[in-house]
């Protein structure tokens, strides 16, 4: 008798919508990767008026960027930790959530310390990158990942490129608390698609929360940071900037210790360690130096007065379209360095994208007056940028395992942050001692410029350097050939006895 064949089961409706969940999954990601920068950016063009606007001094008006940098630094590993244990799209709609409620913060009030605190809450978006990047692992096919980690990996510079000339529009044609409405609603409708776009991933590893760790690491992290970002201001050698630095020390070393006796640490050491992730840590500090120089230099450079010699004396709208070709680089060459990592191993992608930023820098010494030679060294510092940026996450995800990638790559997130600080506080170094009078004003002179690029060319052939001692991948033909010739002598010896 014959078996009756399957029914038929009717058509369900709605079943394409988790076709175009899965297809939305890569461009939702990476517009909240696009649109964290953009958050970071925007406060830039306020900087210069904001002591008249909410009644308080330019030193105080500082800390909207440095409790941002602040927050970030600390919060990108804890977060990355914790999307590792507890879900990473639910600590990452979480990340977009507070960053969106410090702009709608920042919407409503005028008043410097709401502001500062707002800014704070912003840093939390930090994270998104590194816990998008373990997403995009978790959840696509080998042959999608590299181009789709490369992509997220560029957002960070593509948000900044866009988000400087944006803000510098809305400042200048409208109120300045009509930007922070303005990326309030990109918020709130980011983490409506992260939500709605993006599936829970699999892969966690539960357990404990470590506490300690996380109050150990945030200690050392503010102390080491308002060091570097507040030593030019208090002075390199003052008590308060001594005192920082000691307590880092002091609380890193307990930190240590503290995390290698933890069954369940923040950060493993023992794997961060290891030369393969350890030395792709140094090169995201050295990138991450190298590359923040660009656009703090190219800003203040054209900006300069015509009266210095050099200067171009443009408007920040102006600066802000300066920068622009280099975002636009940075997503045009993402998926080169994807094929570069897929056809010669990601950490020859980080050396070729340090070597490129630092021709870049030499184009920018060869010439800094002529503004298309400004902004085609801008834009090659990008391309490299492109290239070392995409790489660092393929070498993390390479090395570690899928339960940590999310803190791992937090982690690297996080030395690049400190590589930033150290370059905004080398940067500010060097144009305060090589500046002159212009009138009654300071400004740093052109051979100063001309030392902070060199500076950060230098700082990129180091990260070159740290890229080419990274431990390459053993190519699957190679090791099958390795195995074979190890048995084959085997053979050989055993014959012979």
């Amino acid at each position: 008798m014959d078996q009756p064949g399957p029914m038929s089961q009717p058509p369900v409706t709605g079943t394409p919508a988790p076709r175009l969940r899965d297809r939305l999954t890569i461009p939702v990601l990476a517009s909240g990767g696009i649109l964290m920068a953009v958050m970071q950016t925007v406060v830039v063009p306020l900087l210069p008026d904001l002591p008249r606007l909410t009644g308080s001094s330019a030193a105080t008006v500082s800390w909207m960027v440095t409790a941002t940098l602040l927050s970030g630094a600390v919060l990108t590993p804890v977060l990355g930790r914790a999307g590792d244990m507890y879900g990473k799209r639910r600590v990452l709609t979480a990340a977009l959530g507070l960053m969106t409620a410090g702009s709608v913060m920042c919407a409503l009030t005028s008043d410097i310390g709401v502001l500062i605190t707002a800014r704070a809450l912003q840093g939390a978006a930090a994270s998104v990158v590194p816990l998008s990047i373990s997403i995009l692992r978790d959840e696509l096919p080998p042959e999608r990942r590299g181009s789709a980690v490369a992509l997220m990996s560029s957002t960070v510079g593509i948000g900044a490129a866009l988000g400087l000339p944006l803000a510098a529009l809305v400042v200048q044609y409208a109120d300045w608390h009509t930007m922070f409405w303005l990326t309030s609603a990109l918020g709130a409708l980011g983490v409506a698609a992260t939500w709605w776009a993006v599936k829970e991933s699999p892969v966690c590893e539960p357990g404990r929360f470590d506490v300690l760790g996380a109050l150990g690491l945030a200690t050392a992290l503010v102390s080491l940071l308002l060091g570097v970002s507040q030593g030019g201001q208090w002075g390199w050698g003052s008590p308060r900037i001594l005192g920082l630095f000691l307590v880092t020390a002091a609380v890193l070393a307990l930190w240590w210790w503290q995390q290698l006796r933890s069954e369940r640490p923040l950060v493993d050491l023992r794997l961060v360690t290891r030369r393969r992730v350890g030395l792709s840590h140094v090169a995201a500090l050295l990138t991450g130096f190298a590359f923040y120089a660009n656009s703090l230099v190219t800003a203040q450079l054209v900006q300069a007065p015509k009266a210095t010699g050099y200067g171009l004396g443009l408007s920040i709208v102006a600066t802000g379209l300066c920068l622009l070709p280099g975002g636009l680089t940075m997503l045009l060459f993402s998926p080169l360095s994807a094929r570069i990592s897929a056809t010669r191993g990601p950490r020859i992608t980080l050396a070729l994208g340090a070597a490129v930023i630092a021709c870049g820098y030499a184009v920018r010494i060869a010439d800094s007056r002529d503004l298309w030679m400004v902004i085609l060294g801008a834009t090659v510092v990008a391309t490299g940028t492109t290239l070392a940026y995409s790489a660092l996450p393929t070498l993390i995800l390479r090395a570690v395992p899928a339960g940590q990638t999310a803190s791992v790559n937090g982690v690297n997130v996080l030395m690049r942050t400190i590589g930033q600080a150290a370059s905004s506080a080398a940067v500010t170094a060097v144009l305060v001692h090589h500046s002159s009078p212009l009138g009654d004003v300071p400004v740093p002179t052109l051979h100063g410029y001309l030392l902070a690029f060199a500076m950060a060319g230098a700082v990129a052939l180091a990260a070159c350097a740290a890229a080419l001692s990274i431990p390459g991948d053993v190519p699957r033909g190679g090791l099958r050939r390795a195995r074979g010739a190890t048995r084959g002598a085997r053979d050989e010896a055993m014959e012979g006895a």
